[in-house]
């Protein structure tokens, strides 16, 4: 099947959904991140010579890492089945496939930005983005 393929106007529609799925991810992204620290300082705490630590230490910085991963995938999923394709975890930067002329590019989103303003080819990422509207 076809990516779906958004118009401008569409794209800043869908935002409405995409929005809080990607404020969402972003946290659940920072939260995997320090979760992952904090199980690296265990570990290394461990091949030091593990004084002090409760046996539990690790298993359950574990269990937040794969929390927090299973937390983000279920977002970009969301995000996914929208039609919208994430870029950046960290950031929050979401492309929307679209049609300009006989061209694919993709309309993009960074959040923080009010609305869908800028697009860019295939090829040239987030550093190619030029101000919108997608005229030929």
């Amino acid at each position: 099947m076809a990516p779906r393929r958004f118009t401008p106007e569409e794209a800043n529609e869908a935002l409405e959904a995409v929005r809080p799925l990607v404020e969402q991810m972003v946290g659940h992204r920072r939260a995997l991140a320090e979760a992952q620290e904090r199980q690296a300082a265990i570990a290394q705490r461990i091949a030091g010579n593990g004084g002090g630590m409760q046996p539990s230490e690790l298993a359950e910085a574990r269990a937040g890492a794969a929390r927090a991963a299973r937390a983000v995938m279920r977002c970009v999923e969301k995000i996914h089945a929208i039609g919208a394709q994430v870029k950046d975890l960290d950031r929050g930067l979401v492309d929307f496939p679209a049609q300009r002329g006989d061209r694919e590019v993709l309309l993009c989103w960074l959040l923080g930005e009010d609305e869908v303003g800028y697009w860019h080819g295939l090829d040239e990422g987030f550093a190619g983005r030029r101000p919108l509207p997608l005229e030929p």
